[in-house]
């Protein structure tokens, strides 16, 4: 099923930010992948080391593409505005000056116990996560540009999961490894992408609203 143009609806009024961003987090509540079977026995710390692995192994996958995500969006947009805006994005995964976000996800893979060259290669991703994370581009590179920024916006709902994670993962890691820097790090503000959403005043979420007519029929 493709990308569906909605229609506007007569009466339909524009929606505040504040309310653009209190809908999407009800569909995000309903929707997102934290009702999964497999990320519930996650939240619970119910999972073997062998299964937190192969978890690790294929979301890199989708980590390692997200800076490429990016950078696409940024070269489709033509608001000077708007790309200086964005491009942190690519700082906050690939480094500035330091380990970027990207970094911290193979430490985390390592304090699983994978090598890091098995992880990089992603030779062993599975062909539905491959699928699905190409296809990811493929919007992103084809769609239109507001539904590739939308696309993004996932972050939104994966912020509150990040304690849960980190402490599921705590109880498998062994504790005081070197790998555990990599963990905190996951969970603080910098390098941290989750934490771009419009209920924290992202600039480039929000200068998109501002830019777009933004309307929810009643």
């Amino acid at each position: 099923m493709g990308v569906q143009a909605i229609t506007m609806e007569a009466g339909s009024r524009h929606l505040s930010a504040e309310e653009l961003s209190t809908r999407l987090e009800s569909v995000g509540a309903e929707r997102y992948h934290h009702r999964h079977p497999f990320h519930l026995l996650m939240h619970e710390g119910r999972l073997t080391r062998g299964q937190l692995q192969a978890w690790a192994l294929n979301r890199y996958y989708y980590q390692s593409r997200i800076p490429i995500k990016d950078a696409i969006i940024l070269s489709r947009s033509e608001d000077a505005n708007f790309r200086r805006a964005w491009r942190k994005r690519l700082a906050d995964q690939d480094g500035d000056g330091g380990a970027g976000g990207l970094e911290c996800w193979l430490q985390l893979a390592e304090a699983t116990g994978l090598e890091r060259k098995r992880v990089c290669s992603c030779a062993e991703v599975l062909p539905g996560v491959r699928y699905a994370v190409d296809a990811y581009l493929a919007l992103v590179e084809r769609g239109t540009l507001l539904e590739a920024v939308a696309s993004s916006l996932t972050e939104m709902f994966a912020k509150h999961l990040i304690a849960l994670r980190l402490d599921a993962l705590r109880r498998v890691i062994i504790p005081g490894s070197e790998m555990d820097w990599a963990i905190s790090r996951l969970g603080s503000p910098k390098p941290q992408r989750m934490r771009g959403s419009l209920s924290s005043g992202s600039m480039s979420t929000r200068a998109l609203v501002k830019s777009r007519s933004w309307r929810y029929g009643h």
